[in-house]
């Protein structure tokens, strides 16, 4: 039982405009949006107007048994190292970018370097995504799709 002073709609109406204080902060905070006048589609997520050409295809992501990447403008990132499904995050600064630790389902796949799934980083051009391990040492390319 509620022992507070006050009536009942006294309480109703203050919850009335706490409600409305917090439903215009949360609007206040998606019509913020990106505001730098950076084009979302080559800035990495978290960063403000760095160019990154990173989003798209990198590989054959139709191809079976072949390693891909695909890199979205928010900031996720799918692909397949020819075996396994891959997913995670990036962020990237300048010609480099930076996967999020890449969750892998784990088949088995008898013929298939998966490769991929070692991946931690990698440096782009306009063609060719150099992809890293955790030590920063190459173990592959994939070139680009789209």
């Amino acid at each position: 039982m509620f022992t507070g002073g006050g009536s009942k709609r006294g309480r109703t109406a203050g919850l009335g405009v706490i409600g409305a204080a917090v439903l215009a902060i949360a609007l206040a905070g998606c019509a913020s949006g990106t505001q730098s006048g950076a084009d979302p589609s080559t800035t990495a997520p978290g960063e403000s107007g760095d160019a990154v050409g990173v989003v798209g295809v990198w590989g054959d992501a139709d191809a079976q048994n072949t390693p891909s990447l695909v890199f979205a403008e928010d900031g996720t990132v799918t692909g397949s190292d020819g075996c396994n499904r891959l997913m995670g995050s990036w962020t990237a600064d300048g010609d480099t970018v930076e996967f999020a630790p890449l969750a892998s389902t784990r088949m088995a796949c008898e013929g298939v370097d998966t490769w991929l799934s070692g991946g931690a980083s990698g440096t782009w051009t306009d063609t060719s995504l150099v992809v890293l391990d955790d030590s920063g040492t190459e173990i592959g390319t994939l070139e680009r799709s789209e």
